[in-house]
């Protein structure tokens, strides 16, 4: 999709945080404290990213996940902007600039905190997943399509 469509389709923080690499602030976005049964998708190309199974509250301000809902749907690379070094986190896809990954998630889940601006990111409830063309993803809720 062109800079000027993606400009239309989504919000100001949006653009600048899926194209720009931009991040929001802690504790303002959407998806920070939220819980509700889903999956979350990439805001500009709808690929499934993220279950709300393997979201859990991580204090950072940014909604956090112990995994992704399949590694191949993710790209990563390494990031040293602000002297730091990083590892963000983009959609497979679109290319979206979603967030970054560290190793200081729960042990006892693999390790990882997927830390993902909520600007990123669509819920899709899981009532909706099979309207919204997301049935395959039901069986994770031990629903049927």
């Amino acid at each position: 999709m062109k800079s000027d469509d993606l400009k239309r389709k989504l919000t100001p923080e949006q653009f600048a945080v899926t194209q720009e690499a931009a991040t929001e602030r802690p504790f303002t976005g959407e998806y920070d404290d939220f819980y509700q049964a889903g999956i979350y998708v990439d805001v500009v190309s709808g690929e499934p990213l993220f279950s709300s199974l393997d979201k859990y509250d991580a204090g950072c301000g940014w909604p956090s996940f112990t995994k992704p809902i399949d590694k191949t749907h993710l790209k990563q690379h390494l990031d040293q902007s602000f002297g730091m070094a990083r590892t963000e986190v983009r959609s497979a896809q679109a290319e979206s600039h979603l967030g970054h990954v560290f190793t200081d998630g729960p042990v006892a889940r693999g390790g990882l905190r997927y830390c993902i601006n909520s600007a990123a990111l669509k819920f899709i409830p899981v009532a909706k997943l099979k309207a919204a063309g997301y049935g395959d993803y039901l069986i994770l809720f031990n629903e049927e399509g």
